[in-house]
């Protein structure tokens, strides 16, 4: 065990040893493939890695990308991993990611309670929060060039045909769990997606020499 993986939290350990990458069909390993090349190629370069995950209003798939990405990162030692998300519009980061990540293991603390409100949240006693909060792709708090631009959602990607500053746009679409808000389903669906994101992003950054 590397000293990156003994750092974070355990019960966040725990949900990450129950994950099974070997489920990833193949076609979705294709889909994947070109965000493992981005990375590999800052990392031999010795660049920085930005990470922008974009979807339409930056409230559930990805928030979930950005702090599972930066978990993965941490927890496979794959260094200057900067992730970040927006959306085409702003919104609010929907409770129920921020309590579906909690029962994951993350730390997460109310900073400020409003329309849109904003939260740190920990994946690791001794790390930087991750900042959540809903905000467009080009807000001044998401880097505005050399980054791979990462669509989560299919609407975001055929909405913006453009994103200014992305270096490289990937395509990586989830189902919206939104679909199933105020029904029986709603917090199995979203973990279901929660779990989803975070295989997939084990598998990424597993793949990644260092």
């Amino acid at each position: 065990m590397n000293s990156a993986r003994a750092r974070l939290f355990s019960a966040i350990e725990k949900t990450i040893k129950e994950l099974h990458p070997l489920a990833i069909s193949s076609e979705r390993k294709a889909v994947l493939q070109p965000l493992i090349d981005f990375i590999q190629s800052k990392v031999q370069d010795n660049q920085e890695i930005r990470l922008n995950f974009i979807c339409t209003h930056n409230s559930r798939r990805s928030h979930l990308c950005q702090i599972w990405a930066k978990t993965m990162a941490y927890y496979f030692n794959v260094k200057n991993v900067s992730c970040y998300s927006g959306g085409t519009e702003a919104t609010a980061l929907f409770p129920m990611v921020a309590e579906i990540l909690q029962k994951s293991g993350f730390q997460i603390n109310t900073i400020a309670n409003n329309e849109n409100p904003i939260y740190s949240i920990k994946y690791a006693e001794n790390t930087y929060p991750i900042i959540g909060f809903s905000k467009t792709f080009d807000d001044h708090f998401n880097p505005k060039s050399g980054f791979a631009a990462v669509m989560t959602c299919s609407q975001a990607d055929e909405g913006c045909p453009f994103i200014a500053g992305a270096e490289k746009r990937i395509p990586i679409t989830f189902e919206d769990p939104k679909a199933y808000d105020n029904t029986a389903l709603q917090a199995d669906k979203y973990h279901e997606r929660s779990v989803q994101i975070a295989t997939e992003l084990f598998y990424v950054f597993s793949h990644i020499n260092s």
